[in-house]
């Protein structure tokens, strides 16, 4: 192609293998990774080989719903850390990464959020396939979704692979603050991913993928149950290197495992689920990226395609936080509502998010290094950044760290709509209804103008949805086409937040399932089985 216009859950499972010929290779078992594999994998015919850098999820902070905080400094993280940003007083800010099987699935906060009506149809309307339209996407999340809440025939499923429900006995504060949402003119709602989806926004009790306090992740729903398929080999602790090239094709794929380096063939596919930092690493130090980024680092070029890498866009937030007069005894994934909202009523859709964190949540640069010991948070979202950052090689070998320039508040218009959504929040963390449980503001107080903004250059942290690092698209800086499949490069697909052209509205782990399933149906219909 051209562009247009420019098994088992451990170690030794499958260990003793010697054939190394799959039919398919999918590179990272996080969100989208899991559910190709899983979709290859209920065809018994065909050999599929799922690779994953960490090790096991048989963690107990990755099994407690409410130990996520834990994972942000474990070794089940890729701990990256994006570049110095003087829009931040030159901070270098955590980008949270699993890097253990299941991937951020693992190790994220488990909100369930299926993307606004809006962000659907505008990728319909850019791809010019209706597979990607709301009404599309939304039959697939019927499908794949074991719903117990409000029944909701035309939106919600039940019977899936997914367990999501509600926030399940919500501690108190929940209630409170959807009544000061509900106060300051955010109406409240009885689901997360309903008709609050389709419109202007709301607040709800948010869509967990928890049962009985334990993480129900994409991995455990979609590889768990195959662990023993012959079919299916899944390989922790094997961080793949580079992609192996026959002329234009993609035949295979070396990766390190245990000190050893080993290529495996694969005979129709190759597909990358290493997520937004990972993907384009992978395919700029395998030879595919702008010519001159690689030619600067002595790598052999196989397709040049300047798209690769850029693009980055992620959510930025600056939390703000209440200490408490006692204990807040944090519940189901320690954020059990959420709301949307509009920074202008002139916008198509919400552009600011806000989860009720019972914990409090801030960068030690904006908390001085000594946040109260009780306390609570209203995190505030930009859903809709304006600031474009980019991911890039520092060295040609596989080990050489990579550069993140994540960019917040790059564009003016990012810093304007941050403090019009730290001011709503404040607003509503001083309402009555969360007045019980605040003994005071903490976070950021109220300060002027100057102050505010020195606030938010230390308080801005990434919400860990890092995307669209490999766009998918036309035009001259897309790097896959709309089926996914990389231009110029033959047997080569890429299924994660990367392809995404723009971040969708709210948390990324749903929109991931979509794309593995959509990745799925796509190869299944070009290879016929």
């Amino acid at each position: 192609m051209t562009n247009p216009n420019a098994s088992a859950d451990h170690p030794s499972a499958h260990a003793g293998v010697d054939d190394t010929d799959y039919d398919f290779i999918v590179c990272g078992s996080g969100t989208s990774g899991s559910v190709v594999a899983r979709r290859l994998a209920e065809h018994p015919d065909l050999r599929v080989l799922l690779l994953e850098a960490g090790g096991t999820d048989e963690v107990p902070a990755i099994i407690d719903s409410t130990a996520w905080p834990i994972l942000r400094r474990s070794e089940q993280n890729w701990l990256f850390r994006a570049a110095p940003n003087p829009n931040l007083n030159g901070r270098t800010i955590p980008m949270a990464m699993g890097k253990v099987l299941g991937g951020g699935a693992s190790i994220n906060v488990m909100a369930w959020a299926r993307g606004h009506q809006a962000d659907w149809d505008d990728l319909a309307r850019m791809t010019e396939d209706d597979g990607w339209s709301y009404d599309s996407v939304l039959q697939i999340y019927r499908r794949v979704e074991d719903w117990h809440g409000e029944p909701d025939p035309r939106r919600r499923g039940q019977g899936g692979l997914l367990f999501v429900q509600p926030a399940p006995h919500a501690h108190p504060i929940a209630a409170a603050g959807l009544d000061a949402f509900a106060r300051a003119g955010v109406p409240t709602f009885a689901d997360h991913n309903g008709a609050m989806m389709e419109g202007d926004g709301g607040a709800a009790l948010t869509n967990v993928c928890v049962r009985d306090g334990r993480r129900q992740s994409v991995y455990r729903a979609y590889v768990h149950p195959y662990r023993d398929r012959a079919n299916l080999t899944v390989l922790p602790d094997a961080l793949v290197t580079r992609l192996i090239f026959d002329g234009a094709a993609v035949t295979g794929v070396e990766y390190l495992r245990y000190g050893e380096l080993v290529r495996v063939r694969a005979t129709r596919e190759v597909v990358l689920s290493l997520g937004a930092i990972h993907t384009p690493k992978l395919l700029m130090q395998s030879g595919v990226g702008d010519d001159a980024d690689l030619r600067r680092f002595g790598i052999d070029v196989k397709q040049h395609l300047p798209g690769v890498g850029r693009n980055f866009q992620d959510h930025f937030m600056a939390p703000c936080v209440w200490e408490a007069a006692g204990p807040i005894d944090g519940r189901n994934n320690l954020g059990e509502i959420t709301a949307m909202w509009k920074s202008d009523s002139r916008l198509d859709r919400p552009d600011l998010q806000s989860f009720l964190t019972e914990l409090p949540y801030a960068s030690p640069e904006a908390a001085g290094g000594n946040l109260p010991m009780h306390g609570w948070s209203l995190t505030t979202a930009v859903l809709r950044p304006e600031s474009r950052g980019r991911v890039r090689l520092t060295g040609p070998h596989p080990l050489d760290p990579v550069a993140i320039d994540a960019n917040f508040l790059d564009d003016p218009a990012d810093l304007r709509t941050l403090k019009l959504c730290i001011e709503f929040c404040r607003d509503v963390g001083n309402s009555a209804p969360l007045r019980p449980f605040a003994k005071r503001e903490f976070l950021p107080g109220p300060v002027g103008n100057a102050a505010l903004e020195q606030f938010m250059r230390n308080g801005t942290v990434s919400h860990s949805h890092q995307s669209c690092t490999a766009k998918m698209g036309h035009d001259a800086w897309s790097v896959v086409d709309t089926r996914m499949r990389v231009y110029g490069v033959d047997r080569l697909r890429i299924a994660d937040a990367s392809i995404l052209p723009r971040i969708v509205t709210g948390n990324t782990m749903a929109p991931c399932v979509v794309i593995g399933e959509r990745a799925a149906q796509m190869l299944a219909a070009d290879h016929g089985f």
